[in-house]
């Protein structure tokens, strides 16, 4: 904590606004707290540690709900610990987004008519730093508006020089311990972003192609063979079939006529044909398929490359300097002309690679790349889970990372970019290769030239819970604050972001885990469980519902819909309902503060309380002990709805109308109960604040006088029950509702007043008359009383006299022509589900629907039969 954390702030105003104003609050409240470095964690501390590290949003991004959800959740995580006694930092920070951010820049300059070629590598980058300051790190500020407590003197950027010396250190040890190499190999290209991307940054769509059926060779050495690529046959190496097909047999080591061109190719025999599959032969590609590229090597094969880094075709002949679609009808026209086409399935739906960021179409391509090899790695990320170290949670999500680490393929790591972690390997005349560490000096000489490639943004951010921290440095904050504790994040980015973190942080750490905890989260959909998106125009700004409802509405909206690991559905009318419950929590503080409501002092010895107070006490611990449950198992929807129902249900809706009786009488009572509606709130709005913390820290320092709830103590079960108390409360509650109910169905107004007579003596009821009486607007009984309607309720009678309320003669018309309604309902219902004809033809959600009918009819005329037998005598 700094020194300003200590200063105690001015004494807060007695009074509250009428209304609540989160435009008016939120804004000066967040820069109050950074002010006073509440969210600074001290890592010379003596209390214990606990450490979240932000999963970095992209240096190009801005808030949107998936970032919302997610941040609130991170958020209320370490307000709690920090409420409780921990050293709690959550780190903040972004990621350069090598892909993502020089797109951007590159679109800036072609709108100048330019492209980075033009400037050159290193005014490039100058000029995507330039781009970085000006526009970079909006989310930033958004994040502020959402009210996360994060350590902003501790920000990071993957490519500050703390992490960048982090990212060469870790690239020198991994090349030294020989787990990086470079090697010719088929990578997933993108022809717009002219760059290797991993499998993990590719996405698959049905896309509409063609399959054609093409003949090769000549007379009785023919094969035919299908592909959805035709123009990929101008690198075709063979033709490969299974050893054990017989019908090819006799052509297996044969030379055939590759058509289109002057070449002929084997026929080899491979194994991993599926002879079932298609005619059972198959072309071989070995440069522009990841499966031929391994036929290929276990056959020799030749692999020619026959497009550029643009797709566009480099094979001599009539097909060159064409685009690869352009290509592909072209040859299929050719092969058709000369008879070659046996059949074509035209459209002919497959699942085809796109690249996660431009959606280009991805071009399988034989490259020459810096690769990670993630076997040990790998294994040891599976058993940190395996043996317990780490936990996921939820725990049926750990098949899906075990899916993926059990099963990695080497990761290719570089890119050919200009803006990232530039690849620390310098190549000499003699073909020499230095690996430079970051303490070193690169070799200098003529021929000697550093790899143009950079890093993957996912090497950089692999490292971020001990990178931002200071390793390879052993600092003060990476003995204090790791391991981390918990990393919060997607279920999508298992195989982005979790894996590459467990991998780098047991290898950098001596075995040590990078975060003792993974809590999965699903994602963010519209109220209908649509995945938002443009196309579909269901995307929501959150700053929108920021400034329309406040911060607190969105983030309770948030919390409230997050089940462990399964997607979050979310409408306005959601936010809205949160509001009018930031709203509810305002007004009842309010009442509170103008009857007298206290903290000082101690709490009254149980003896000395009302039944109403021990209850709402007995009911605050129990509620205690449950969002403290809730919270240790990441279950925030849970937790949310725990303290939304006991909030206004409980407090705000029972004990607060009960209390008023006790504060109109005065005395002792009254006095007792205002130190435990003081209490009560106290407790309430600490519970609520890392969730809502606007809404709950103003109305906490005003109740309490107290510095702020964020640095105030996290409320503990004191071990305080009381069922009877509970029990008896329970019991009045259920009179008052069912006296209601009547009311209702008599067509009385909520504040329409009834004389009353009511028979209490000898229950538990005794005691609370004046409570029912006012809650119930039931008169004494006067000198005419005559009761009209008597219930019988809990043990107790409640009488009333209706005589002068209502027309007991029209009532009865009323309830008379809606009883026949409801019985002409159900004999029609009854009569369709008789007809065994009707039954025998109608499809089931029809019959189902006459069912529901029939119920509902039942269930109207017990109703209506009830409130008739309750009616006074004409």
């Amino acid at each position: 904590m700094t020194e300003n954390a200590q200063q105690q702030p001015p004494a807060p105003d007695t009074e509250l606004p009428t209304q609540y104003a989160p435009a008016d609050v939120e804004g000066p409240l967040y820069e109050r707290w950074v002010e006073r470095g509440y969210f600074e964690a001290d890592e010379k501390s003596d209390k214990p540690p606990y450490t979240i590290v932000i999963p970095p949003p992209n240096v190009t991004g801005s808030l949107h709900l998936g970032h919302a959800f997610q941040h609130t959740l991170m958020d209320a995580l370490t307000r709690r610990k920090r409420m409780q006694g921990y050293e709690s930092l959550w780190l903040p920070g972004m990621d350069h987004a090598g892909i993502a951010t020089q797109n951007k820049v590159e679109q800036q300059l072609a709108e100048e008519g330019k492209s980075r070629h033009d400037l050159g590598r290193e005014e490039f980058v100058e000029r995507v730093w330039q781009w970085k300051e000006e526009y970079g790190g909006k989310i930033l500020g958004q994040m502020r508006r959402l009210g996360d407590g994060v350590d902003w003197s501790r920000e990071r950027f993957t490519m500050d020089e703390g992490l960048s010396k982090a990212v060469q250190t870790i690239f020198k040890k991994l090349y030294d311990d020989e787990l990086i190499y470079r090697a010719e190999r088929i990578i997933n290209w993108c022809p717009r972003c002219l760059t290797a991307i991993s499998d993990i940054e590719v996405e698959y769509q049905e896309d509409d192609g063609e399959l054609v059926s093409i003949k090769y060779g000549e007379g009785d050495e023919t094969l035919v063979v299908a592909t959805t690529r035709a123009e990929t046959m101008l690198g075709d190496t063979a033709v490969a079939v299974h050893p054990d097909d017989e019908r090819y047999r006799h052509l297996v080591g044969k030379l055939i006529k590759l058509p289109l061109t002057d070449r002929s190719i084997p026929v080899v025999a491979d194994e991993h044909v599926d002879p079932e599959f298609g005619t059972g032969a198959v072309k071989v590609t070995p440069a522009h398929d990841p499966n031929d590229f391994a036929i290929g090597r276990r056959h020799g094969l030749e692999s020619i490359t026959v497009m550029d880094e643009r797709a566009v075709i480099t094979a001599h002949g009539p097909f060159q300097g064409l685009d690869r679609f352009e290509a592909r009808s072209a040859i299929v026209a050719a092969l058709r002309s000369q008879g070659r086409i046996v059949a074509e399935k035209r459209p002919y739906v497959h699942s085809v690679g796109h690249c996660s960021r431009c959606k280009t179409t991805i071009e399988p391509r034989l490259s020459m790349q810096w690769w990670v090899k993630v076997g040990p790695l790998a294994k040891a990320a599976g058993d940190a889970v395996r043996d317990g170290r780490v936990k996921i949670h939820p725990e049926d999500m750990s098949k899906r990372y075990f899916d993926w680490v059990d099963n990695m393929h080497d990761w290719c790591i570089s890119r050919q970019l200009w803006w990232g972690h530039r690849i620390p390997v310098w190549y000499g005349p003699e073909g020499e290769v230095v690996c430079v560490g970051p303490d070193e000096e690169p070799p200098a000489g003529e021929g000697w030239h550093q790899d143009t490639d950079v890093l993957d943004t996912w090497f950089s951010s692999g490292l971020w819970p001990f990178s931002t921290l200071g390793w390879p440095e052993q600092t003060e904050d990476l003995r204090k604050f790791y391991p981390t504790d918990v990393l919060l994040t997607g279920h999508d980015i298992i195989f982005f972001w979790v894996a590459r973190m467990m991998m780098f942080g047991l290898y950098a750490m001596d075995g040590q885990v990078p975060f003792r905890t993974i809590a999965l989260t699903g994602l963010v959909r519209d109220e209908r469980g649509k995945k938002m998106s443009k196309s579909f125009g269901n995307v929501v700004d959150p700053l929108d519902w920021m400034d329309k409802y406040g911060s607190d509405a969105v983030r309770f909206t948030l919390a409230r819909g997050a089940n462990p690991g399964t997607d979050v559905p979310i409408g306005e009318d959601w936010v809205q309902a949160s509001r009018n419950f930031a709203n509810k929590i305002w007004n009842a503080t309010r009442f509170a503060l103008m009857n007298g409501a206290t903290v000082e002092g101690p709490l009254p010895d149980p003896e000395r309380l009302s039944a109403t107070d021990r209850w709402i006490l007995s009911r605050l611990n129990r509620t205690v002990a449950e969002v403290d449950a809730f919270y240790e198992d990441f279950q925030f929807a849970k937790l949310s709805d725990a303290l939304y129902h006991f909030a206004w249900d409980e407090v705000f809706d029972w004990y607060v109308e009960l209390s008023k009786t006790t504060f109109q009488a005065g005395g002792a009572a009254a006095e007792a109960s205002k130190r435990v509606l003081g209490e009560v709130l106290d407790v309430t709005l600490k519970l609520l604040h890392p969730v809502v913390p606007f809404v709950t820290d103003t109305l906490w320092t005003t109740l309490t006088g107290g510095e702020s709830v964020v640095v105030a103590e996290w409320p503990t079960d004191s071990g305080f029950r009381d069922a009877a108390a509970e029990q008896e409360i329970e019991t009045l509650q259920s009179v008052i509702t069912e006296v209601r109910r009547f009311r209702a169905d008599q067509g009385l107004q909520p504040g329409q007043r009834v004389p009353a007579r009511l028979t209490l003596d000898g229950t538990a009821l005794a005691p609370h008359e004046a409570a029912i009486r006012q809650l119930l607007r039931l008169q004494p009984e006067g000198e005419n009383f005559t009761a009209t309607a008597t219930l019988p309720v809990a043990g107790a009678e409640v009488a009333l006299d209706l005589s002068g309320t209502i027309d007991v003669a029209a009532e009865r018309k009323r309830l008379a022509k809606d009883l026949a309604a409801a019985e002409k309902e159900k004999a029609q219902a009854n009569a369709k589900l008789g007809n065994e004809a009707f039954l025998a033809k109608a499809p089931d959600h029809v019959v189902e629907k006459i069912r529901t009918r029939l119920a509902k009819a039942e269930e109207d005329i017990a109703r209506i039969e009830s409130q008739l037998a309750k009616l006074p005598a004409s």
